[in-house]
């Protein structure tokens, strides 16, 4: 529907651009012979400016057309966005609360094994609407930068991370770390490096995430990147195994948010040895 609503939209603005493109020429034309022939003015700096003063006229009113209908698709898809996100909140706190319900009538093996699936994929459906709802408000600007300890963040995230890897291995080393940034979107840069790592690693991944002296390294074992790869890995949609899944998007979403904060971004991988990368904290000033 917003997809339908907006080329509606925007091909009404093409229509009325062109018009409003046709008509300026024609009032500059017009003003221009107006002044020239039946005002007998002859001085062509005169001439140029009321041409100036009938186009910047134009220029404003064309400005206005092409404007307001993008200011109000915009707003329409913010509100459809919210509104969406506000119905999936509810059937996750639903299944959530009898989830809860079901554990205390249910308590043998089997079924304590679906539940904890159950429980998973709600977990899992969780993280996807906390990132959406920072997605709208990224777009929208309105960012939430908060002081806190990015070891307490890492913990966090990997206690979420393990159960979706049973098959890997891990030797996590941690310091205190405080940091002035966006948490949700420092939680989703974790997310994608973890989950990079375990995914290009071998049947058994062997991750090793060291959080010190202000600097987060995730490093893996796995089958590493040569040099023309490692000149790409940033590009939007570029994946160096196409058969993995994925979209390729996860490292230039990191990318963009160690610019955006002024964090140092290192990659270091050799072909069949791993991958190993470090983002370094309170680089200038963090979050500002």
């Amino acid at each position: 529907m917003c997809a339908a609503l907006g080329i509606v939209l925007f091909r009404s603005v093409e229509i009325s651009l062109i018009a409003l493109y046709v008509m300026t020429i024609g009032i500059i034309v017009g003003s221009i012979y107006g002044v020239h022939e039946i005002l007998n003015v002859h001085r062509w700096d005169i001439i140029a400016l009321i041409a100036l003063i009938a186009g910047l006229g134009m220029g404003k009113v064309v400005s206005k057309v092409a404007m307001e209908p993008l200011v109000e698709y915009m707003n329409h898809l913010e509100r459809f966005s919210k509104e969406t996100l506000h119905e999936l909140n509810l059937p996750i706190n639903t299944i959530a609360a009898n989830l809860s319900m079901l554990r205390k009538t249910n308590g043998d093996e089997k079924s304590v094994k679906r539940l904890d699936r159950i429980e998973m994929a709600t977990v899992m459906l969780k993280e996807r609407y906390n990132e959406l709802d920072y997605l709208i408000k990224k777009q929208t600007q309105r960012e939430s930068i908060e002081t806190f300890d990015l070891s307490d963040l890492l913990g966090e995230r990997l206690s979420f991370l393990k159960p979706l890897y049973p098959h890997a291995q891990w030797d996590i080393e941690s310091q205190t770390c405080l940091v002035v940034l966006d948490r949700m979107g420092l939680a989703k840069v974790i997310d994608n490096l973890v989950d990079n790592g375990v995914k290009y690693s071998s049947s058994v991944a062997l991750m090793y995430i060291s959080l010190k002296d202000n600097k987060l390294t995730i490093c893996d074992k796995g089958c590493g990147m040569d040099e023309m790869t490692l000149l790409r890995i940033f590009d939007q949609y570029y994946q160096s195994d196409v058969t993995m899944a994925g979209y390729g998007i996860g490292l230039g979403l990191v990318k963009r948010y160690c610019d955006r904060y002024n964090i140092g971004l290192h990659v270091n991988s050799v072909v069949d040895e791993g991958t190993s990368i470090t983002l370094e904290f309170n680089r200038g000033k963090n979050g500002k």
